[in-house]
């Protein structure tokens, strides 16, 4: 593909997150080129280094971008701001037929997270891309859920404070019910159940993900189809996240008679008998901030991919017709 057949894209939010995705779309897009980066505030760092980068740079938010010149260049809008503004941004590009991709846990459109169902939602107008945790985790529930049904999934992600900037904490009562529903959506658990966890520690500490899922796995056999389907997986998100990895083997232990799982199962049904425990490490690209961002390169790294994946459908489907 040319440089002039690329696809056009914005992207609003000039954080860390949104900065770090513009990074990414510069240094290893194959299809996409960047066509506007959308601030609020001229003097952050995002619109900075977009105009240093020599990337045309909109300080008046959604508004700004859709009166610039080339506005109808740009196919594709990726959103990187919070799920309250993204209700106000969607509103606005939708009817222009841009189409969006939603990094804020906002989840108009549908959840997609690439390893598990990236061609299923290509066609929609606005894609979800869940959360940071939802990226790291689900995968791995889905992998489980390839398997043996999942009567219950939880998720814990933990992030450097450092790496989490204004949108991100103020997302967090809408991180935990998003991802908590793409966990029983995309993960195909029963029920499921996210917590996030900002770790202030000095000198900041590597995103870490544990997922913990209830299952029937009554033999042998059944336990080394489940380790071998997340050690698949995993090896399918680390294609796009390089520093995506299992920090340890998958651990299966029997769960005690007298431990009341029950109480974690909506609607009851047959009691597990086994606990996978799945423990995973995100170290980020560094392409923004250092590698302990790793919940900023597995968000960026998803969306990208789905990016990828629309803009060269569409420029095969133009040389088709």
């Amino acid at each position: 593909m040319s440089a002039t057949s690329r696809t056009k894209v914005a992207i609003i939010g000039s954080g860390n997150i949104g900065t770090d995705l513009m990074i990414k779309v510069l240094r290893t897009a194959q299809h996409l080129e960047m066509g506007a980066m959308v601030g609020i505030d001229p003097a952050s760092d995002g619109l900075a280094r977009a105009r240093d980068l020599g990337v045309p740079t909109v300080h008046d938010g959604v508004d700004g971008l859709v009166a610039m010149p080339g506005f109808e260049d740009i196919e594709i809008v990726f959103d990187a701001t919070s799920a309250k503004a993204h209700h106000h941004n969607a509103a606005l590009l939708e009817p222009l037929g841009k189409r969006l991709i939603d990094l804020t846990p906002a989840a108009i459109g549908p959840y997609v997270i690439p390893a598990v169902n990236i061609d299923r939602h290509l066609d929609a107008p606005n894609v979800n891309m869940v959360t940071c945790g939802g990226q790291a985790t689900i995968p791995v529930v889905a992998a489980i859920s390839q398997v043996v049904p999942v009567a219950y999934a939880e998720i814990i992600a933990s992030i450097a404070s450092k790496s989490a900037g204004p949108g991100t904490r103020a997302n967090i009562d809408e991180f935990t019910e998003t991802t908590s529903a793409a966990i029983v959506e995309v993960g195909g658990a029963q029920s499921g159940k996210a917590i996030i966890i900002l770790n202030p520690a000095e000198p900041p500490l590597m995103m870490r993900d544990t997922v913990l899922a209830l299952v029937q796995a009554p033999n042998e056999a059944t336990r080394r189809a489940i380790r071998a389907s997340i050690e698949a997986i995993v090896g399918t998100v680390a294609s796009y996240v390089p520093g995506y990895r299992l920090v340890q083997d998958v651990q299966i232990t029997a769960i005690p008679d007298d431990q009341p799982v029950r109480t974690l199962i909506p609607g009851g049904g047959e009691r597990p008998t086994h606990q996978v425990s799945v423990f995973l490490e995100v170290t980020g690209a560094g392409h923004y901030l250092p590698a302990y961002a790793g919940n900023l390169d597995i968000m960026t790294s998803a969306a990208l991919q789905v990016a990828e994946r629309i803009a060269a459908r569409n420029h095969d489907r133009a040389a088709l017709a």
